[in-house]
C-alpha cells in the first residue's frame, strides 16, 4: 500500500503543474498582446491539456484506491486525520467530476453548433481547476510549508496574467472604436 500512496503523491506532483500549465497557455492563447507566448500557447495547449487531463485522470484512480485502502483498514490514517481526508478526496472527486464533464464537451464534434461552446467548455475546466487547487490545498500537506503559499502565488499570478489579457481586450476594443 505504500507504493499506492506514493504513485499517487508523484501524480499528483505532476498533474497539478500539468493543469497550471493547461490553464495559462489557454489564458494566453487568445491574447493577441503576448506576442510570443500567445504563439507558444497555441503551439502547445491542446497537447498540455491532454497530457493533464490524463495525469489527472490517472491520479484520481490511484487516489481512489490510496483512499480506499485507508479507509479498509490496509493503510495508516495521514497526520492530517480522516475527516479532512475525506472532505480532501471529495473536492478532488469535484474536480475529476468538472473535468471529465469539459473532456466530454470538447470531444463532441459538433460542439460549435451546441449550447456547450468552447467557452462553456473552458468555463467547466475553470472551475475543474478551482476545484483540483482546494484539493491541493486540503490534501497537498506532504508540502504543507509549501502547498499554501506555493497555491496563493501561483492562482495570484494567473489572476495577474488574467487581468493582463483583460486590458488588453480592453484597449483593443477602444482602438478599434476610435478608428
Amino acid at each position: 500500500m505504500v507504493l499506492v500512496w506514493y504513485l499517487d503523491r508523484a501524480l499528483a506532483l505532476v498533474s497539478y503543474p500539468a493543469l497550471y500549465l493547461a490553464v495559462l497557455t489557454g489564458i494566453l492563447y487568445n491574447a493577441e498582446a503576448f506576442g510570443p507566448l500567445r504563439d507558444a500557447a497555441r503551439r502547445i495547449h491542446v497537447e498540455v491539456s491532454a497530457l493533464a487531463t490524463m495525469l489527472v485522470l490517472a491520479h484520481g484512480v490511484i487516489g481512489l484506491a490510496d483512499v480506499w485502502s485507508v479507509l479498509d483498514g490496509a493503510a495508516p490514517v495521514p497526520d492530517y486525520g480522516l475527516p479532512y481526508l475525506l472532505a480532501g478526496s471529495a473536492v478532488g472527486v469535484g474536480a475529476l467530476v468538472v473535468l471529465v464533464v469539459a473532456v466530454l464537451g470538447f470531444l463532441d464534434p459538433r460542439r460549435f453548433a451546441r449550447p456547450w461552446s468552447p467557452r462553456v467548455v473552458h468555463a467547466f475546466a475553470y472551475g475543474g481547476f478551482g476545484f483540483a487547487t482546494l484539493h491541493a490545498a486540503a490534501v497537498g500537506t506532504d508540502l504543507a510549508g509549501f502547498a499554501i503559499p506555493g497555491l496563493v502565488a501561483l492562482v495570484g499570478f494567473l489572476a495577474y496574467v488574467l487581468a493582463l489579457r483583460a486590458l488588453s481586450h480592453a484597449s483593443a476594443r477602444v482602438t478599434a472604436r476610435e478608428s
